[in-house]
C-alpha cells in the first residue's frame, strides 16, 4: 500500500499491527504472494469492545484456535499473547466502543494450491475499527429479511477469509432492499450472511445445531447463558423452513449486531410484525452484560 492512500470508510490513519510491528495503516504492506491474497488461505476473528474492554475474549480466542487448527495453520501466538495483542490495539486506539479485527493467513509462498513445504511463517494482521451499537430504531422496530438458498461451501464452521459466498448472500439482501438474508440448505435453516438466526416457538429459543453448515457465533454460548438467567428454554436442533416461517419470533445475532428482532420475512410479518417478549427479555439481559464491563 502507498502512503497517504484513501480508504473508503476509514477516517484518519489508524494504528494497525502487522507481523510484529505497530504502525500507521497507510504504511502496512503485504506481499502479493501472500496465500491469503492469492487463495483466501487464512482465518479471521472479530472481538467486540465495550468501555475499552474486550467482550467474551476467551470464547473468541478459542474459536480463532479452532479455525487455525482446521486449516492446519500453526498458531503463531499463545492465548495470552493474542489477548495482549488485542489489548495493545485497544490501548493505541481512541475508540471506546469498537471491534478488534484479527487476520492470520498461511503466509507468503510460491503460488501452489498445496501447502508450502517447509511451513512458512503465518502473516498476522490486526486493527481496530469503530463499532456503533444497534440503533434504537433497529431494536424497537426490528429488521427485515428475505430467504435464499445456501450455496456456500461445506466448511462454514471455519471463520475463513474466503467469504465470497457470504458476500453474494449479503448483496442479495442489499439488492432486495432489506437488512439480511436467511439461508436454507435442503429445506433446513443454516444462518444469515454474517449472523446466526434464532427461532422462538412456544416460549423456547431454538437454533440450528453447531456443525459444519454454520459458523458457531460467540453468541451461541452467550444466549444459552442468558436464557438460563432469565428462565427461557433453550434448544439446538435441526430447524425446518416451515418452523422458521411459522415462528412466534425470529432474531439474528452477531458480534456487531448483538441481538436484533426480525419482524418481516419475504415481505410478510413475523407473527405480529413487532419485536416479541423473548427478544425483549434477552436484549435486556444482553445490555446488562455490557453495562457490567463499565
Amino acid at each position: 500500500m502507498v502512503q497517504n492512500m484513501l480508504i473508503q470508510g476509514v477516517s484518519g490513519d489508524p494504528t494497525v499491527y502487522l507481523n510484529g510491528e505497530f504502525g500507521p495503516l497507510s504504511e502496512a504492506k503485504i506481499s502479493v504472494l501472500d496465500r491469503g491474497f492469492i487463495f483466501g488461505d487464512g482465518i479471521y476473528e472479530v472481538v467486540p469492545v465495550y468501555h475499552r474492554k474486550p467482550f467474551r475474549m476467551a470464547q473468541h480466542l478459542a474459536r480463532l484456535a479452532r479455525s487455525l487448527s482446521k486449516l492446519d495453520i500453526q498458531s503463531p501466538h499463545s492465548p495470552e499473547q493474542w489477548a495482549k495483542l488485542v489489548q495493545d490495539l485497544i490501548d493505541r486506539s481512541p475508540e471506546t466502543t469498537c471491534m478488534v479485527y484479527l487476520q492470520i493467513t498461511r503466509g507468503v509462498a510460491k503460488r501452489d494450491h498445496a501447502y508450502p513445504v517447509p511451513t512458512v511463517t503465518p502473516t498476522v494482521f490486526g486493527m481496530v475499527a469503530p463499532m456503533a451499537r444497534p440503533s434504537e430504531a433497529m431494536r424497537t422496530n426490528g429488521v427485515r429479511v428475505i430467504s435464499i438458498a445456501d450455496e456456500r461451501w461445506l466448511h462454514c464452521d471455519i471463520k475463513s477469509v474466503s467469504l465470497l459466498g457470504n458476500v453474494l448472500a449479503k448483496q442479495a439482501a442489499v439488492n432486495a432492499g432489506v437488512d439480511e438474508v436467511i439461508q436454507f440448505r435442503d429445506g433446513n435453516l443454516t444462518e444469515a450472511s454474517s449472523c446466526n438466526i434464532w427461532v422462538v416457538k412456544g416460549g423456547k429459543l431454538i437454533a440450528p445445531l453447531k456443525n459444519n453448515l454454520v459458523l458457531e457465533g460467540i453468541r451461541y454460548g452467550l444466549l444459552e447463558e442468558l436464557c438460563k438467567e432469565v428462565g427461557i428454554p433453550f434448544e439446538l436442533r435441526i430447524v425446518t423452513r416451515a418452523e422458521v416461517e411459522s415462528a412466534d419470533e425470529l432474531m439474528l445475532s452477531s458480534a456487531t449486531k448483538e441481538i436484533l428482532p426480525i419482524v418481516e420475512l419475504d415481505g410478510k410479518p413475523v407473527a405480529s410484525g413487532k419485536p416479541g417478549d423473548i427478544y425483549k427479555r434477552l436484549s435486556a439481559a444482553y445490555d446488562a452484560r455490557i453495562a457490567a464491563l463499565a
